[in-house]
């Protein structure tokens, strides 16, 4: 009888639970790179067991989203030096769409001397909680991931669908929280519900939202690492789900045209590392000066964290003064025109909604960055503006209306570079900008329709 590798023992029990015995074949040793999808290799479980270090180039992290490579002001950026993978085995989980035997576990990344790679997603969120755990805090956050199913789209040039339903029609949007909506697309629902039972993923709730084909699904709130490794576990379980049933998922954030945009809302509040204690409240139930702190260093900063929470010329489609798509940083209680929204909750629960976050973002730097905010704010003692009372709608877009215009923000605000870290954030400049420089090679179906015979 074979011997169970010693690393075995260090994997969840729901992995455990879901192998039942079987014998591992195949490791997925995956490393989300910036745009937040699988990057890594896949080797034979016998093959994991034996090796020493795994490695990847750095390269991986200077690609742009069409996997062309930016070239930055980098010292040796072309020296493809390698990058340690440390496999965090708290992460592994099944990969239950394949046929085989297949376990998937989230690396960290390490220079050969052992320091973590300060461009790398994860390293940058674990890097923004080291913060928090300085001043004993710990954060807890709660997030919210929009998505569409549409019909498989196999061609750029052809507009998105929404997909035929169980009925046989095409699906139309105006229908949040519709029972009947979500039935539609029940074959899809009950694959991502088996999918995220076999990884031990935990969903809270599944929501019809209000586009074509617009599914909403919560997450249990808890640890940032953990949410931000499962949002990214998440992302994958939907997309294998959907085409399991010959259709597509898509995070973008504005789809289709007529139809309101997907969202990442992030709910946050700080603990006590000790206790345990939510410190938004006072022991008599009020609003804490850490809540408030947290919340001005929200409005003082998230502005200048956009192209982290829209990261693509297509993120700005979604900030629009309608549609419940906040575009501006005003708070208010209980109010979904805000961008900060402060949720009914007791006690215990009090919490800082940022509605501002596109579902096409990073969900290891979506957290880092929005989390740096609110601690930049605690640390300063910076106070909120007063409360946006009415329809927040009416003030417009306040917030950048363009990657352009958000970059400029960007740069600028050292106290968010510096919990970041430069190197990341130099890095992702690069990404960005050499995005912008593809995009505009481009000629658009609006500009050969409305162009080429009219001007």
């Amino acid at each position: 009888m074979a011997q169970i590798p010693s690393w075995m023992d260090l994997i969840p029990e729901h992995a455990t639970e879901w192998l039942d015995g079987r014998r591992v074949e195949e490791v997925e040793c995956i490393v989300p790179d910036l745009v937040g999808i699988s990057r890594g290799k896949t080797m034979p479980a016998k093959k994991f067991s034996e090796t020493g270090n795994s490695f990847l180039p750095t390269s991986i992290f200077y690609q742009t989203v069409t996997g062309a490579y930016a070239d930055m002001d980098i010292k040796d950026q072309w020296t493809e030096t390698d990058m340690v993978l440390r496999p965090d085995l708290s992460t592994a989980c099944a990969a239950p769409w394949t046929d085989d035997i297949i376990l998937q576990v989230v690396h960290d990344l390490e220079t050969t001397d052992g320091e973590p790679i300060t461009i790398a997603p994860r390293n940058v969120l674990k890097r923004v909680l080291s913060f928090y755990e300085a001043e004993g805090w710990r954060p807890v956050v709660a997030p919210e991931m929009e998505f569409y199913l549409t019909r498989p789209n196999t061609d750029p040039n052809e507009p998105i669908e929404p997909p035929i339903g169980r009925s046989g029609r095409k699906g139309i949007g105006r229908q949040a929280y519709s029972m009947v909506a979500v039935d539609e697309y029940g074959a899809v629902i009950d694959d991502i519900y088996d999918f995220a039972e076999a990884q031990g993923l935990e969903i809270g709730a599944i929501i019809q939202e209000g586009g074509a084909g617009q599914i909403e699904i919560n997450l249990q709130h808890g640890d940032p690492l953990k949410l931000a490794d499962e949002v990214f576990y998440f992302k994958r379980t939907i997309r294998e789900a959907a085409l399991r049933n010959n259709c597509f998922a898509t995070f973008m954030a504005k789809p289709m045209r007529d139809e309101p945009g997907s969202a990442m809302h992030i709910h946050q509040s700080v603990v006590d590392a000790k206790t345990g204690k939510n410190i938004f409240s006072n022991k008599d139930g009020t609003e804490s000066e850490y809540f408030w702190s947290f919340l001005g260093g929200q409005q003082a900063h998230l502005d200048s964290a956009v192209p982290i929470f829209a990261p693509y010329v297509n993120s700005y489609r979604r900030f629009k003064a309608d549609d419940s798509s906040p575009a501006n940083i005003e708070w208010a209680k209980d109010n979904r025109t805000t961008g900060l929204r402060i949720p009914i909750s007791n006690t215990e629960s009090r919490r800082v909604e940022n509605r501002i976050v596109g579902m096409d973002c990073n969900p290891y730097l979506a957290l880092a960055a929005s989390l740096a905010c609110g601690f930049l704010g605690m640390k300063a003692g910076t106070q909120p503006r007063e409360q946006r009372t009415g329809d927040a709608y009416k003030d417009g877009v306040t917030l950048p209306q363009s990657i352009n215009e958000a970059l400029p923000r960007f740069e600028e605000n050292q106290a968010l570079r510096d919990m970041l870290g430069e190197d990341f954030c130099k890095v992702y400049e690069g990404i960005k900008f050499q995005e912008i420089e593809e995009l505009l090679n481009e000629i658009s179906p609006w500009e050969r329709e409305h162009l080429l015979l009219n001007v």
